[in-house]
């Protein structure tokens, strides 16, 4: 045994950081030799002669709709987190709405291959095959599993397409314990009159199979903490490691409606504007009322969100947001920055738990979002969907024993971020895998070898399927289908319109150049691209790009360093 104990339920910290951190310096190593590291290979290679590997605790706390530079708003998170941990710069979710980029998290797959695409019927909930996850991976590699909060759209109101059963009482396989929000299906409006998974203080759970309707008047954000923290505590009395996931409505938009929420305004063009905002408890309202000036979707200098729109698809030409429309947007990242403030507070005494039962330092602890969020940029008032830069970028922070301080720039997707779990924790991929794991960048970047494919389904008439869509290469229901290199993002949509965005020249992608002869070679070799990896299927997803787009470490950090400056130059932040 290469394990020592401190008590009856506190594991050794000395051995778990050895092991990680001799798989770290290991990893270096074969990168400084010019050696590849086989993805087959096992996550603590340096101890592999050894049966009693200790593997770390996992804890996943997942936001929703929160921008890559929302962070600013989580002081708490930064302090016990990132500065002990990585920063992933470059992390994305391939098609950025909440029950795809979920789906995507516990399958380890892109939406084209888990065939979630869209929030609701025919899709959501009761679209996806939960029989085999992310959580049965790890159960079956000896974790114990904890699930709390929100889980995919119209749980609850769908059936479940592995029993076909109503989703109410309804708990996925591989959950050692449950504890997630429910949609009020119809049939129980009588019973549950109100309440539900958007409510934030009057939401119902499904625990463990039984209906939970006690929490009314609660902050959810308050009950999810709590959840968790029991479930920590509880786990820590056993030697098995565990893998809790917390995933958070905030800063999402939910009821009830509050006396000064934003609402709607008419624009420009006579049509409404929503603005729909979370609802947050006294305490912490009014928090940012002097940080936040304005949105940060909007420029700096106070000009327009986007000056010439032309070179977009006709669906998204939208009017230039009025001032009326600009102060909502402000009072809207208000309330987005205040509901956030309150999830950081959970993470605090999250993080504090584990601390005080002895699991920490066992712990490798991950917060990121499901998907990022607009907030003015391009006319979008708000919303997310689109494959641009404020609606793709997600935060990613890990930290953890043998995961040294930093930040890293090399690409991160969702599926990637499945494939580093299950890397750390020896398991086997439930699916093909369409992610690689990050372990390896724990010890340095490894460039940008494979690009990111941006996927979503878009409706509008300049959507709508035409005779030509199959000939454009749409063979399913998506309707746009991108791929984002280092310096490039190309975005073609089953209209015909085709978008190309020169990043380190215009990283706001302000201006597409698909139609500028300079970048004619450059359209076509992405092009030939997108066909090979629009429909990519497991290690196909990571065929290495042409020499000519793959960047190394440091073009890789350039682009970024250059990409970021031209954020902090228009918006005044960086993601």
């Amino acid at each position: 045994m290469i394990l020592t104990r401190e008590g009856p339920h506190t594991l050794h910290h000395r051995t778990l950081t050895s092991v990680v951190a001799a798989t770290v310096a290991a990893t270096l190593t074969l990168a400084l030799l010019g050696i590849r590291e086989s993805s087959g290979d096992p996550p603590f290679a340096a101890a592999a002669e050894t049966d009693s590997v200790t593997k770390p605790n996992i804890v996943v706390v997942m936001a929703d709709d929160m921008r890559a530079d929302d962070l600013r708003f989580m002081p708490s998170l930064r302090r016990l987190v990132t500065a002990r941990g990585l920063k992933f710069r470059n992390s994305f979710s391939p098609y950025p709405l909440c029950c795809p980029s979920r789906a995507s998290f516990l399958s380890g797959q892109y939406a084209h291959n888990h065939k979630v695409f869209a929030n609701d019927a025919p899709f959501g909930f009761g679209s996806f095959d939960d029989s085999r996850t992310v959580a049965t991976a790890l159960q079956d590699a000896g974790y114990r599993t904890g699930f709390v909060g929100k889980y995919l759209n119209n749980y609850g109101i769908d059936r479940s397409r592995v029993t076909g059963e109503h989703s109410w009482r309804y708990v996925p396989a591989g959950w050692t314990n449950w504890h997630a929000a429910l949609q009020r299906p119809r049939r129980l409006y009588d019973r549950y009159p109100d309440g539900g998974a958007y409510n934030y203080f009057h939401t119902i759970f499904n625990v463990n199979g039984r209906t939970d309707d006690s929490h009314k008047g609660e902050y959810q954000t308050g009950v999810l903490g709590r959840f968790s923290r029991k479930l920590v505590t509880r786990y820590s009395r056993t030697n098995k490691p565990f893998f809790l996931y917390l995933s958070a409505l905030a800063p999402h938009y939910g009821g009830p409606h509050e006396p000064d929420d934003v609402d709607s305004i008419r624009r420009r063009d006579g049509r409404v504007s929503e603005f729909e905002t979370p609802a947050r408890p006294e305490w912490v309202k009014g928090r940012f009322d002097h940080q936040v000036r304005r949105s940060p979707g909007l420029p700096a200098n106070g000009g327009p969100s986007e000056a010439n729109v032309s070179d977009k698809p006709r669906a998204f030409r939208k009017p230039e947001l009025n001032r009326r429309e600009r102060r909502l947007a402000t009072a809207l990242t208000r309330q987005r920055a205040e509901s956030i403030a309150v999830l950081d507070a959970q993470v605090r005494r999250l993080v504090q738990t584990l601390r005080e039962r002895g699991e920490l330092d066992e712990t490798v602890f991950v917060f990121t979002s499901d998907n990022g969020y607009f907030l003015g940029e391009h006319r979008f008032r708000n919303g997310k969907r689109k494959a641009y830069e404020p609606s793709i970028r997600v935060p990613l922070v890990i930290a953890g024993p043998g995961i040294p301080h930093g930040v890293r720039n090399d690409p991160a997707k969702t599926p990637d971020l499945t494939a580093t779990i299950l890397d750390l924790a020896d398991a086997k991929a439930p699916r093909p895998a369409d992610g690689r794991s990050l372990v390896p960048s724990f010890a340095a970047d490894r460039g940008w070898t494979a690009p990111v494919v941006t996927e979503a389904i878009i409706g509008g008439p300049a959507y709508l399927p035409t005779t030509s869509k199959h000939q454009r290469g749409f063979t399913d229901v998506r309707t746009t289908i991108g791929i984002r290199t280092a310096r490039y993002k190309l975005i073609r949509d089953a209209s015909g319109t085709v978008e190309l965005y020169d990043l380190d020249v215009d990283p706001n992608e302000l201006n597409s150049v698909a139609t500028d002869p300079e970048y004619r070679a450059i359209r076509s070799e992405l092009t030939r691209l997108w066909h090979r990896y629009k429909d990519c299927a497991g290690t196909a997803c990571s065929v290495p790009l042409p020499a000519s787009l793959a960047t190394s470490p440091a073009q890789t950090t350039a682009s970024t360093k250059t990409q970021s400056e031209g954020v902090l130059a228009r918006y005044g932040h960086v993601f």
